[in-house]
C-alpha cells in the first residue's frame, strides 16, 4: 500500500528547530502540479503541492529539476522519494525546494491519501533560513493582491448596502485561492445554496450550509458552520455576487462530497467579511461542461457530469426511508430527451424534489449530477449541484437539424476531436456487413459488457465475476446507407440495429445457427430500407492514427405525412406561379 510507505510527519519535521537536522530522505505524494507565470523557457517554475498524509505544504522544483516534468515522471498522485531538498521561508510562507528526487512508479499515481491539513503558518521555534528571492511574479505566479480597507461586519446585520468595487483593490482569483494566500478579497457569484444540515453527536451538535462560488477563473466550495451559518445564510442568495474577503480557513477539497475543479476549499471564520456588490452583471452565470444524454454508456460510474435536455417526464413525489440514518426522505424522477434522441432518468432529492415545478417539453439545464448504473444509465442530483429552468442550449432537441451526406461531408461534421457532433440522416440501407453483427454480452441489467465462454455453458462477466448459462446477444454491426447526394457507412448498435433488423440479437443468433439461408433472407429484407437515422459523427484517435466514424443511435421509421408537407413547404418557397404549380388550391 502507497500509504505506509510515506514519511508520516516529515513535513512539520523539516520546519521544526528541534527535529529538521534529523530528516533524511522523506517520501511523500504529488498532490499538485501547476505551471507559474514566466517571461520566458529560461524562467519556468513548477509549483508542486506534496503530502506526507499528516500534512501537505507548497514546493518548488529547481529549475534544473524540470525535466521530472517535461519527461512525464511526476504526476499528480505520484509517490516520490525526496533525495535532496531545501526547507526556506518565503513572505512567512514555509516552501521547500526539490533538487533531486526517484519517483515510486510500483505505486502508481492513488488518489490523495489519508486528509492532510495545511502546515499552520510560521511561529517561533520554526527554521527560519534566510529567505531567497524567486522568480515568477512571487511564489503563486501572480503579484500579490493589494491591502484593502478592512469591509464592515454590519452585513450580518442586513444593513449593508451594495459596495463598489474600487474600494477593494485588486481582487483575488478563485483559481489562486490556497493556504498560503492572505489578505485577499475575491468578487463572485454564489451559483448554488445548499440547505442548512444539522448533526448530533455525543460530543455535540452542529450546524452547516455550503454554497458554490464562481467568477471568471474557476468555482470553489464555501462552507460556513454554527455561528457563521446563522450570520450569512440569508444574506447569501443564490445567483447574486458578493465581495469575500479572508480570513477564511483554506483545506484540501474533501472530492467525494465536492465535485467543484479546485483543489481547495474554504470555511468562513469569525472575521470573514461578506458584502454584496453593486456590479451584478460583471462576473458570469453559471458554467457548465455538457455531457450529450447518447455518450452516457461511455462514462464511467459515479462520474459528476452537467448535462441538458429537453422535460418529457416528470414522477410523482416519493418518501423512502434512509438504509444509514433511517431518516425519511423525498425523491422524484425526473425523464429527460435531448438532440442525440436518447432519454435519461434524473432523480433529485430532499426540498428540490417536493418543491419541483416546470412545464413539460421545457429545457433544464444540470450541473452536479453523478452517473449511476442502475437499471442502464441514470443521473442523480447531488446536494452540491444545481438546475435552471427554461434555458437555451445547443444540445437541446431541434426542429429540424437533417442533413444530406454532402452536407455533412462538406460542413465536416464529426472531424473535431474535442466534440462529436449530431445530426438527423434520411437514408436508405443498401448493404450489411455480415460479419461482426453482435457479440455475447453479460445478463445483468444495465450491464453490456461482453463476456467470455469458459466451458461449455459456462459464460463469465469480468465485471461481475458471474457466470452465466448463456448470454444476452447485443448487435454491433455496420451498414451502407444512401441517398441522392453519396453514401456512408453507419455503426448500428443494439437500438438502432434492432429496428433495421426487425428482430433482436438473441433472435438472429439462434435463426443464424439453426437455419442459415432464413438468416441470409433477414439481411436480405433489411435492404432498400428507407429510415431517419439519428447519427453521431466522431473523430478518434487509435494508436496515432484518427479515424472519423459515423454512428447512429436510432433508427426511426418514414413519416410519409410529415414528410410530404416539408416538401410541399419547400416547393412552395421557390414562388412558382399558380399557372405553373401542381398543387391545387
Amino acid at each position: 500500500m502507497a500509504a505506509s510507505v510515506l514519511t508520516q510527519g516529515c513535513l512539520k519535521a523539516l520546519f521544526t528547530e528541534s527535529t529538521a537536522e534529523d530528516v533524511g530522505d522523506i517520501v511523500v505524494q504529488c498532490l499538485q502540479i501547476k505551471a507559474m507565470e514566466s517571461k520566458g523557457a529560461a524562467d519556468e517554475r513548477f509549483r508542486i503541492v506534496l503530502s506526507d498524509s499528516q500534512n501537505f505544504i507548497q514546493s518548488m522544483l529547481a529549475t534544473a529539476s524540470n525535466r521530472y516534468v517535461h519527461d512525464g515522471l511526476l504526476k499528480k498522485g505520484a509517490v516520490v522519494r525526496i533525495t535532496h531538498y531545501k526547507p526556506n521561508i518565503v513572505k512567512d510562507k514555509r516552501i521547500l525546494i526539490l533538487i533531486e528526487m526517484d519517483i515510486l512508479s510500483q505505486y502508481g499515481e492513488p488518489e490523495k491519501i489519508g486528509e492532510p491539513v495545511a502546515l499552520e503558518t510560521i511561529k517561533e521555534g520554526d527554521v527560519k533560513p534566510q529567505p531567497q528571492g524567486i522568480s515568477g511574479n512571487d511564489f503563486y505566479g501572480n503579484k500579490p493582491p493589494q491591502q484593502h480597507a478592512q469591509a464592515s461586519r454590519s452585513a450580518a446585520n442586513g444593513n449593508v448596502g451594495a459596495i463598489n468595487s474600487s474600494t477593494h483593490g485588486t481582487l483575488y482569483p478563485i483559481e489562486g485561492i490556497s493556504p498560503y494566500a492572505n489578505k485577499w478579497t475575491i468578487r463572485a457569484r454564489v451559483t448554488n445554496k445548499g440547505e442548512i444540515k444539522t448533526w448530533r453527536k455525543e460530543t455535540g451538535e452542529g450546524k452547516l450550509f455550503s454554497c458554490n462560488l464562481l467568477d471568471e477563473s474557476g468555482e470553489i466550495r464555501l462552507t460556513g458552520f454554527n455561528e457563521q451559518c446563522d450570520q450569512w445564510y440569508e444574506f447569501l442568495q443564490e445567483g447574486s455576487v458578493y465581495y469575500i474577503s479572508s480570513p477564511c480557513k483554506v483545506q484540501m477539497a474533501k472530492k467525494p462530497y465536492n465535485t467543484l475543479n479546485h483543489d481547495y476549499e474554504m470555511t468562513m471564520e469569525r472575521d470573514t467579511t461578506i458584502e454584496k456588490a453593486e456590479d451584478q452583471s460583471s462576473v458570469p452565470q453559471v458554467s457548465y461542461n455538457f455531457t450529450p444524454i447518447g455518450d452516457l454508456a461511455s462514462v464511467e460510474k459515479d462520474t459528476t457530469i452537467d448535462t441538458i435536455g429537453v422535460l418529457k417526464d416528470i414522477s410523482e413525489v416519493n418518501e423512502i426511508v434512509s438504509k444509514t440514518t433511517q431518516k425519511p426522505f423525498q425523491k422524484r424522477e425526473l425523464t429527460l430527451v435531448d438532440s442525440t434522441l436518447h432519454s435519461v432518468r434524473l432523480t433529485i432529492w430532499g426540498n428540490t424534489a417536493s418543491a419541483f415545478s416546470a412545464d413539460l417539453e421545457s429545457v433544464i439545464a444540470f450541473k452536479g449530477v453523478k452517473v449511476s448504473d442502475f437499471g442502464g444509465r441514470s443521473l442523480s442530483l447531488l446536494s452540491s449541484g444545481s438546475m435552471t429552468k427554461n434555458v437555451e442550449g445547443s444540445m437541446t432537441v431541434r426542429k429540424d437539424d437533417t442533413k444530406t451526406i454532402e452536407e455533412i461531408i462538406n460542413e465536416g461534421l464529426g472531424t473535431s476531436i474535442e466534440k462529436a457532433d449530431y445530426f438527423t440522416l434520411k437514408g436508405t440501407v443498401v448493404y450489411l456487413k455480415k460479419d461482426p453483427v453482435a457479440y455475447p454480452a453479460c445478463q445483468e441489467e444495465g450491464c453490456n459488457k461482453k463476456v467470455v465462454e469458459e466451458q461449455e455453458g459456462q459464460w463469465r462477466c469480468e465485471r461481475h465475476e458471474k457466470f452465466f448459462p448463456k448470454p444476452n446477444y447485443r448487435y454491433v454491426m455496420t451498414v451502407s446507407v444512401v441517398d441522392h447526394t453519396g453514401s456512408v457507412y453507419l455503426s448500428l448498435f443494439d437500438d438502432s440495429a434492432r429496428t433495421v433488423m426487425g428482430m433482436d440479437a438473441n433472435s438472429f443468433i439462434e435463426l443464424k445457427d439453426n437455419d442459415p439461408d432464413a438468416a441470409d433472407k433477414v439481411f436480405l429484407d433489411a435492404t432498400c430500407k428507407t429510415w431517419m437515422f439519428r447519427c453521431k459523427a466522431k473523430t478518434d484517435v487509435w494508436e496515432g492514427v484518427q479515424r472519423l466514424k459515423y454512428s447512429a443511435s436510432a433508427a426511426l421509421p418514414m413519416n410519409f405525412a410529415a414528410e410530404a408537407t416539408k416538401l410541399t413547404a419547400l416547393i412552395r418557397s421557390f414562388n412558382i406561379d399558380d399557372g405553373e404549380s401542381l398543387f391545387v388550391r
